[in-house]
């Protein structure tokens, strides 16, 4: 009986040590050299940043990302008793102003226009300047001016998101 124990254990310590050995050659066979680890890469977010101004009943809403001066976002003119308008924001950042082109829906129809942003004091400030006979390009560019139009606050980007859709 002792034998037959002793048999079974040197058994079971044979096939053990074969199959750890046999794990340690597949998983270094296996393996590709120039394979990347997942867990060794970090990539960052891009930072969204949001804005919104309310006056009266009408609201703006607009969450942007700048990416090494490439901007996207959205934006959603929320207008009380008018047409409201919403859509996507891309286009570049020159400086403190983003030159964004504005794809959007609204009274049933997409369009197309230009828009201007001056980042300053952590707002953003929306351009005015007269529009070209398509309506979606500004006509002349000296005659455009960041006052009188939107001055959107800096927003929290959870407390918007709803907005934005």
């Amino acid at each position: 009986m002792k034998k037959v124990l002793l048999i079974l254990g040197f058994a079971a310590v044979a096939v053990a040590c074969g199959k750890k050995t046999e794990n340690k050659i597949n998983d270094v066979s296996n393996r590709d050299s120039l394979a990347v680890n997942e867990s060794d890469i970090q990539i960052d977010e891009i930072p969204e940043n949001c804005y919104m101004e309310t006056t009266g009943k009408d609201s703006l809403f607009v969450r942007i990302s700048d990416n090494l001066g490439t901007v996207t976002g959205k934006m959603h003119y929320k207008n009380f008793e008018k047409d409201s308008s919403f859509g996507h924001l891309v286009g570049m950042a020159d400086g403190d102003t983003l030159k964004l082109e504005y794809n959007f829906q609204a009274e049933g129809a997409t369009s197309t226009r230009e828009i201007w942003f001056l980042k300053k004091d952590g707002n953003l400030i929306e351009g005015i300047g007269e529009y070209n006979e398509t309506g979606e390009q500004y006509k002349d560019p000296k005659l455009f001016r960041f006052t009188g139009g939107h001055t959107l606050k800096s927003a929290d980007c959870k407390s918007i998101e709803r907005k934005l859709k």
